[in-house]
């Protein structure tokens, strides 16, 4: 059994001081361009594929936010619907691919439901892939 140790679960979203309020926008990533660990953690989860549709976490728009908390690195996401089949094993998943990325790294995933996940938050190529068009 996988340790669901730094996993914890919120009902609202709460964006971190100076971060952007809106989850549409921390798929775009921020932090990304800085470099550091924040950076290294976006790019371990756009490695994090979810099993049912194929596509990384990053593209589908389940990461809200990833940012350094007290020498931690924190990630704020969410699921499809709270009923997704995966909801024990993404964000372990995402846990596991982050402290790969950072090892020695603390890593805490906070899994949340607010504001709900949309198939607006899926990036242009994403969408392509599962056959949404636009328009």
């Amino acid at each position: 059994m996988i340790p669901l140790a730094h996993i914890r679960r919120r009902e609202r979203f709460q964006a971190p001081s100076g971060a952007a309020a809106a989850p549409e926008t921390a798929v775009v990533a921020p932090g990304r361009a800085a470099g550091g660990p924040a950076a290294a953690a976006w790019d371990a989860l756009a490695t994090v594929c979810d099993p049912e549709l194929g596509l990384d976490l990053v593209a589908l728009g389940l990461v809200y936010d990833v940012h350094n908390e007290n020498g931690a690195v924190e990630v704020t996401m969410t699921l499809t619907t709270p009923g997704c089949p995966a909801s024990e094993s993404l964000p372990v998943m995402a846990r596991m691919a982050v402290e790969a990325a950072l090892p020695g790294t603390d890593v805490r995933v906070d899994l949340v439901w607010d504001p709900p996940w949309s198939p607006a938050m899926i990036t242009a190529e994403a969408a392509a892939a599962l056959g949404f068009t636009s328009g």
